[in-house]
């Protein structure tokens, strides 16, 4: 956690700075006697916190807090100042807490833990955030397959193939209007699909079984499955009709 002090009277920065390096984990990353420099620091460096004093050059701290409070990240704002008559104001830009001085020991230390909580707990929500949405990414892309076709490389969904099919050293996988190829045995395209939508019907065919539209009985106990339309037909093999039947509740 990250916090700047923004206070003109050097004495009181580093009574500041004093508790909160010997009761807290906050790293002070800088301090400020002018309301002007912290706004350029802050426009390139991202702190959590800013302890902050009313009375300071150039630009005032009520000023300065109603500036931050248009940013998208918003640092908490502590004030520490001597003004008692702008905490109405401060408050109704939804700053952190207000603190008069000369303040006590056991005031400034209770603000601190509360602070050091709060955005701590900011933190991870913000963390968390970012994760689900780095795999919600991650799922999207997963469930994604590179296939090549006239000398290209096209990103195809897996959910589009209809059936795989083996043929000498390629597997040809085959979606509702397209056909593509890939350099790769079938059993290894079935690790790279890796969905229980899909089964081995036959030593050359992966199929897509929420594509089949009629299954057929065909000759021998085997099944013959037709998709799309019947535009593909595909069977399945003998040593492979128990399980068919099992996921299919035939």
């Amino acid at each position: 956690m990250k916090a700047i002090i923004v206070e003109d009277e050097f004495p009181a920065r580093k009574e500041l700075r004093y508790f909160v390096e010997n009761n807290t984990d906050i790293d002070i990353v800088g301090e400020f006697d002018n309301g002007l420099d912290v706004l350029s620091f802050i426009q390139e460096n991202n702190v959590d916190a800013i302890f902050l004093d009313i009375n300071i050059p150039k630009l005032d701290g009520m000023l300065l807090a109603k500036t931050i409070n248009k940013f998208e990240k918003k640092p908490k704002i502590v004030f520490i100042t001597a003004y008692e008559n702008y905490a109405v104001e401060a408050f109704n830009l939804d700053i952190f807490d207000y603190i008069l001085k000369p303040y006590s020991e056991e005031r400034i230390i209770s603000m601190l833990h509360k602070l050091q909580n709060a955005c701590n707990s900011d933190n991870k929500l913000e963390n968390k955030g970012k994760k689900e949405t780095k795999n919600s990414v991650s799922n999207k892309v997963s469930n994604k397959i590179s296939l090549w076709k006239d000398s290209k490389i096209y990103i195809v969904d897996i959910d589009d193939i209809y059936y795989c099919e083996a043929k000498e050293r390629y597997t040809y996988i085959y979606t509702k209007d397209e056909e593509y190829h890939i350099r790769e045995c079938i059993s290894d395209v079935e690790k790279m699909i890796n969905s229980d939508n899909f089964f081995k019907c036959h030593r050359s065919y992966l199929v897509n079984l929420l594509k089949v539209e009629e299954v057929i009985p065909w000759f021998n106990n085997t099944y013959l499955l037709k998709l799309n339309d019947e535009k593909y037909e595909i069977t399945v093999s003998r040593s492979k009709v128990k399980r068919f039947k099992e996921l299919m509740n035939i």
